[in-house]
């Protein structure tokens, strides 16, 4: 089976005023598919940039991207969409959940936009919530619910659509030790359950429970390796 992430000699460029600034350059991995890597590297390393090109938020200036066999620049922007909100699962350090609604209308949002009917969002919504441990918050507000179970509701609502893949950008970056330990063990059990995860991270006990981990420096890959966990 072909990987579902393929990249090639992939770079990114930003121009600020007659400054050219490379932030990626010469990037090369594959993800197969049901496998949990962790990409690592200090500030500055490339990291949110590497993520945003993966999750289809920005475009390479060099070299291709392929989601499950698609080419990335190759695709319109209704494709891109669909991509992002069917085909890749989000999760951010900040959550970004609607402040205003509750636990179960953020996990539906992805199934508004992608069409489906509101009886069986709601249902999906529901078992989402409920895989994450939060059946008894559905009804509970952002600002109601501890940093843990903002995360767990955004986690929910990335696997809604059952995406081919999971995007994690420092998941566990604004939660305490234990509370991140929690979080982490979610992602371990949706990995044993066969979802593809892609976690970026500066935290190298976290980046061991993985099984590879990619390691960037100065906008490059400098090395791959299996976890500690895999070793």
């Amino acid at each position: 089976m072909a990987a579902i992430i393929d990249v090639r000699d992939l770079g990114k460029t930003y121009e600020v005023g007659s400054e050219k600034i490379r932030a990626l350059k010469n990037i090369n991995f594959t993800v197969e598919r049901g496998e949990f890597i962790a990409i690592m590297g200090q500030s500055g390393s490339g990291k949110s940039t590497l993520m945003n090109l993966l999750g289809c938020l920005d475009t390479p200036t060099e070299g291709n991207y392929f989601v499950n066999g698609k080419e990335v620049s190759s695709l319109s922007e209704d494709e891109l969409a669909y991509i992002r909100n069917r085909e890749i699962g989000f999760i951010f350090q900040v959550f970004h959940l609607l402040p205003r609604s509750t636990a179960l209308h953020n996990v539906e949002l992805p199934l508004i936009y992608s069409g489906v009917k509101k009886a069986a969002r709601l249902d999906i919504a529901r078992k989402a919530l409920q895989s994450v441990e939060l059946a008894d918050r559905m009804s509970h507000r952002p600002n109601e619910l501890s940093g843990g179970q903002r995360q767990r509701v955004a986690i929910a609502r990335a696997l809604v659509n059952n995406p081919s893949l999971i995007l994690a950008d420092e998941p566990t970056g604004n939660l305490d030790s234990r509370t991140g330990e929690e979080i982490v063990a979610i992602f371990q059990r949706l990995h044993r359950q066969g979802h593809t995860i892609i976690m970026v991270t500066h935290n190298q006990e976290l980046a061991d429970l993985s099984q590879r981990i990619v390691y960037l420096k100065d906008g490059e890959v400098i090395k791959e390796e299996k976890s500690g966990r895999a070793k």
